[in-house]
């Protein structure tokens, strides 16, 4: 299951997507988050999903590739589609049993969020997996240096998300290692009992935090040996600079985000 997490993955090979600028696929993915919780009708993600697969063509990444990053979820996504189906009340009454009801209201926002969390994950996943670690870098810096001039440590932040987006497969990595080193010395992870699995995560947590720990002491001793001096005075050996395509990317962006608004006013399903 760890090794099916593809966000803060990168997928190296040539592409359009790729050689986009990491500010308009920040921008895109800014946008399409947004676009995701502004439609309020089935028929609009069908769109959506069908321009995904566009997007994850034009990639030249795998499908499977990128929807193996929703399986580690599941749960999550059942447990909200659950809480969602029981709890929101609205409409006629579809299924009832002793005070159970399910509400017609109910299962359209179950569905709305559970099909939101999937589509969340496969936007933020492309966008880890088309995006180099200096190129995420170098885009969120960049997309931020305009707050410079009010004191924003803009350089601060765009190395600190991206150092954590680099570390979630180095991590989960080690997770695995050390879950298959206390498999076989007897630990249980697979089992049904809930008590017993939370008591097994303990020599789990220990050393993979000690590890943590560790991979972070020497990243900053790496950093330091090396006179890194947060953003004053760096120069960059490759300037990020905007081209026509990254335009021509925007525009479609934005197009999209004003068929999500005006889908809210053509009712259909």
């Amino acid at each position: 299951m760890l090794k099916d997490i593809t966000l803060g993955q990168f997928y190296p090979t040539k592409s359009v997507v790729h050689s986009l600028d990491a500010r308009t696929k920040l921008f895109a993915t800014i946008i399409f988050m947004i676009s995701i919780f502004v439609v309020n009708q089935f028929w609009p993600y069908a769109v959506i999903i069908l321009l995904m697969l566009l997007v994850t063509k034009a990639s030249n990444i795998p499908v499977n590739y990128v929807l193996k990053g929703v399986r580690p979820l599941r749960w999550i996504i059942l447990f909200t589609f659950v809480i969602n189906i029981f709890f929101i009340r609205g409409g006629d009454i579809l299924w009832q049993l002793g005070f159970l009801k399910i509400y017609e209201q109910g299962v359209r926002t179950a569905f709305f969020m559970a099909i939101r969390l999937i589509l969340l994950v496969l936007g933020t996943s492309i966008l880890t997996l088309t995006t180099s670690p200096i190129e995420l870098t170098d885009g969120i810096e960049n997309a931020c240096s305009p707050l410079k001039k009010i004191g924003f440590p803009a350089h601060e932040l765009a190395m600190m998300m991206t150092i954590a987006l680099r570390f979630i497969p180095t991590l989960l990595d080690e997770t695995d290692k050390i879950m298959k080193a206390q498999m076989s010395r007897g630990a249980d992870f697979e089992s049904s009992n809930i008590i017993s699995r939370a008591k097994n995560m303990v020599p789990l947590l220990i050393p993979l935090f000690v590890s943590a720990f560790r991979r972070a002491d020497e990243l900053a001793m790496a950093m330091e040996a090396r006179c890194y001096r947060g953003g004053d005075n760096r120069t960059k050996m490759k300037q990020s600079i905007l081209e026509k395509k990254d335009y021509i990317a925007d525009f479609i962006v934005l197009v999209f985000l004003a068929f999500t608004i005006a889908s809210r006013f053509i009712k259909i399903i």
